[in-house]
């Protein structure tokens, strides 16, 4: 075997960190590991270095292994654009968009592009370790399944149970999966684990003893909870904290129904001197702010409408007249425009909707999608900066002779008169130090944080946890 897959017995129980913890452990022992995920859901993507885009946690995955993202470690990804329908990137590109109903009939459409992804990684990789989605107790989604037990009955990869004990009821989880799984399904988990225990683990030994004897698989360890995972990126808007820092500059983040690429705020979480809180529907942007961000969005016209829904764009307007700061970052950037139009329906029902007039540009929707890593300058202060592009649409007005940023010679993105209100195109500008370091300066802040060692610091200790409370051996022996 050069596999191994770790389910879950329902989503955000931690699969995509114990992936990734797992990833870092192997690597260490000077083996070549990759991860895959045959199927994801998620707004918050990553630009690979072959010109596609897959979930943001398989890139950490990548990280963890040493690699640079591939669209082979994610070869579906799901986009919700709406409550019941998504856009579908097949191995990097946009194939589709369809209904959720109507998902379940693609499907087995999917698993010939899951195969060879997953074929072609493990050929040059020692241990493909891959991330199942949801759970496989979702047996009403179980036939064409390419996310779970149809994939692994279809490589015929171990399967590790992750338990959540944080959200109570752990006991019933992993049991009670078993319990409505198909026998064959059943025969592919080789053991489990639990994840997320807070306080004195040898309290939950009877718990443990009990999973094993209901079940007949084995145990491989009780993890416990493991806080700095809230400094590495989070794929799920679930996971977007409340609030984070305490520093003087207060940078406010619209909490946008659609938000996508939101891992633009991991970095300025880090610095002490930045006071980052995400405001919620039915909440006001806070009088004190200094910095308003609205990020990027699947559904740009219809969170702009949920924008005005919350009274956010009275409370923009009240915060420019104070000399607040705004920035508008791919989506958010098309909203402080004049207006947004989509002729050809792309992102939903055609038509055009009124920006919030912050910005001399307009938007007009187009079909192709720009994906691509991105070297600028940022304009005004000469800060070399990196990003990328993952975006529908063309943003051209007056406000883009004030560019943000410049690629080469062309101009990035737009600034206001007084510089005060900005968008830019560019995800993961923050992640560069020099450039956070400069653009928090012209707000009177000082960054004092190092991003890229930061994630490698946790990685480690990630994986250091893992080693110290999990059967690492003996997963790794399982997997060979």
């Amino acid at each position: 075997m050069k596999a191994l897959m770790i389910q879950g017995t329902g989503s955000n129980v931690g699969k995509s960190l114990l992936v990734a913890g797992l990833c870092r452990a192997v690597r260490r022992r000077g083996l070549s590991v990759a991860p895959f995920k045959p199927q994801n859901m998620s707004n918050n993507a990553a630009v690979t270095v072959d010109g596609g885009e897959i979930g943001r946690a398989q890139a950490l995955q990548a990280l963890a292994c040493g690699l640079e993202p591939l669209t082979d470690m994610n070869p579906v990804l799901l986009k919700p654009e709406t409550d019941t329908g998504a856009q579908v990137v097949v191995q990097g590109k946009r194939l589709t968009t369809v209904r959720a109903r109507d998902y379940s009939a693609l499907r087995p459409q999917l698993m010939a592009s899951v195969l060879g992804s997953f074929n072609r990684l493990k050929a040059v990789h020692d241990l493909v370790i891959v991330e199942g989605a949801g759970s496989p107790a979702e047996v009403n989604l179980r036939r064409g399944d390419i996310a779970n037990m149809g994939f692994a009955r279809a490589v015929g990869v171990p399967v590790i149970l992750a338990g959540d004990i944080d959200r109570g009821g752990v006991i019933a989880q992993i049991v009670g999966t078993q319990a409505v799984l198909d026998p064959e399904d059943a025969a592919m988990v080789a053991g489990f684990l639990i994840n997320k225990f807070r306080g004195d683990p040898t309290l939950f030994d009877d718990g443990y003893r009990l999973i094993e004897s209901r079940t007949g698989w084995r145990g491989f360890g009780v993890l416990p909870y493991f806080g700095d995972a809230a400094k590495l990126p989070a794929e799920d808007a679930l996971d977007l904290r409340g609030a984070s820092g305490g520093g003087p500059l207060k940078i406010a983040c619209l909490g946008l129904s659609r938000i996508a690429n939101f891992d633009d705020l991991d970095p300025l979480k880090l610095e002490p001197a930045v006071n980052l809180i995400m405001v919620r529907a039915g909440e006001a942007i806070p009088g004190d702010t200094d910095l308003v961000i609205i990020p990027g969005s699947k559904s740009t016209r219809g969170d702009l409408a949920y924008l005005r829904a919350q009274g956010w764009d009275i409370d923009l307007a009240a915060h420019v007249r104070r000399g607040g700061h705004v920035l508008g970052i791919c989506g958010g950037y098309q909203m402080l425009g004049h207006s947004i139009s989509d002729p050809a329906g792309i992102e939903g029902e055609a038509g055009e909707t009124p920006g919030l007039g912050l910005l001399d540009v307009t938007t007009v929707m187009t079909p192709d999608k720009r994906l691509t890593c991105t070297a600028a300058v940022h304009a005004a202060t000469g800060t070399p900066m990196e990003g990328y592009e993952i975006h529908i649409g063309r943003t051209e007005g007056p406000a883009r002779a004030r560019p943000f940023a410049h690629v080469g010679e062309d101009p990035e993105g737009a600034t206001s008169d007084d510089g005060r209100i900005a968008g830019s195109y560019l995800h993961g500008m923050f992640t560069g130090d020099a450039f956070r370091a400069a653009f928090l300066a012209r707000l009177g802040a000082r960054s004092v944080a190092s991003y890229g060692a930061a994630v490698e610091t946790v990685l480690d200790a990630l994986a250091d946890h893992m080693e110290a409370h999990l059967d690492i051996d003996g997963l790794l022996d399982l997997a060979r």
